[in-house]
């Protein structure tokens, strides 16, 4: 009997990334904390699992991957600055924390999925 990955690891795959695309713009937005007239973005995590979730159905279609680019929305700050910059040190430390341990938990689900095939495979 063989095993279908894609429907057996859910969305895991795409949620690690997703994490790592989010935790590249986030990064993007702390380096640039203090460039004049630089927008903080962020992506809409629901936005990319619906988008995701379109993409899985295509891929499955056409049985190719590629990897999905999520749409960057631009964040509205709190208490914008006088040169134009729209990055709040806390707010984007608050967010890229935020994402990292929601990676961790998308990585422990996924090694747990991943040990249970594992036992399937071997019989135990």
């Amino acid at each position: 009997m063989a095993i279908n990955f894609e429907q057996a690891l859910g969305v895991h795959p795409n949620t690690l990334a997703f994490r790592t695309q989010r935790a590249k713009v986030l990064a993007s937005n702390l380096a640039n904390v203090d460039t004049p007239h630089y927008k903080a973005r962020d992506i809409s995590f629901d936005e990319a699992m619906k988008q995701a979730a379109t993409t899985s159905r295509q891929h499955h279609l056409a049985r190719r991957q590629r990897p999905v680019e999520h749409e960057l929305l631009y964040r509205v700050p709190q208490q914008p600055s006088q040169d134009g910059n729209s990055v709040e040190l806390g707010v984007e430390q608050a967010a890229f924390a935020g994402n990292a341990m929601a990676f961790e938990t998308s990585m422990s689900f996924l090694n747990m999925k991943i040990s249970g095939l594992k036992q399937a495979i071997n019989g135990q």
